[in-house]
């Protein structure tokens, strides 16, 4: 096996700005796959790992698009043809958190949520695969969670994204497997990851402390995952969620 095992392959992360899909896009660049680093609003986040891969040796470029928006990403899929002459690879880490009760969230944050982490995987999903058709094959991969597996308290909304994220990816894994593209879900359980204001304090119960390895989770295991099911010798996963918590849940 070749220590760059996707030399030839382009990658297109999105959330790729910090934590888990920084570490992504590091791990798939340094394997040799050209990268597409996304973000939805932070420009430096995405131009700093942009940098951090090219330093490295590797090649990337940044785009700022919103993935719920089907015109940003159709913009976002046409910058990296016209610079790597396609896809191979998906990674929808895209995802909004919020801490809300149920009796006091709006139908506004609501449909927020839902559109990035739900609807932005249809909406890169469809538009990246007819180009991996038209390169062979490829791979989809969808950053899940354990908030739905385990009921996390006032996050119903993203329980319910993640929750039909990964219906959404079985049901492609049946439909473009002919293709030769493989889809398949990773879940994070607690991770070490710098948590943003509007995602509040870390969940308490089986999402959180309650650990049976007794750590928290770091980026590059969330990342290894992705590494191995999007590279040579993950062809033959498909349809699955995979889940890293520790033992946290147990699918």
């Amino acid at each position: 096996m070749t220590d760059r095992p996707l030399e030839g392959k382009v990658a297109l992360v999105t959330g790729a700005g910090q934590n888990i899909g920084r570490e992504i896009a590091l791990t798939l660049a340094g394997d040799g796959a050209k990268i597409i680093v996304n973000g939805r609003a932070n420009e430096a986040a995405v131009e700093e790992t942009v940098q951090a891969i090219t330093e490295a040796g590797g090649t990337a470029i940044g785009h700022i698009a919103d993935v719920s928006d089907p015109d940003a990403v159709a913009r976002m899929v046409e910058k990296a043809k016209a610079a790597f002459g396609g896809i191979d690879i998906l990674v929808s880490n895209a995802g909004l958190r919020r801490q809300t009760p149920f009796l006091e969230m709006g139908y506004e944050e609501w449909r927020e949520i839902l559109s990035v982490a739900l609807d932005g995987a249809f909406i890169l999903a469809r538009a990246t695969a007819p180009l991996m058709v038209e390169r062979g094959g490829g791979s989809i991969v969808a950053l899940s969670g354990i908030s739905h597996r385990v009921g996390t308290l006032n996050r119903c909304h993203v329980s319910a994204s993640k929750a039909g994220l990964e219906g959404l990816i079985r049901a492609l894994s049946r439909e473009l497997a002919p293709h030769g593209i493989t889809c398949n879900c990773v879940a994070p359980g607690a991770i070490d990851t710098v948590r943003g204001a509007s995602a509040g304090a870390r969940p308490s119960g089986p999402a959180g402390p309650n650990i049976p390895i007794g750590r928290m989770g770091t980026v590059d295991e969330i990342a290894a995952m992705v590494r191995h099911l999007v590279g040579p010798n993950g062809g033959f996963v498909t349809g699955q969620t995979i889940h890293v918590n520790g033992g946290s849940f147990l699918g």
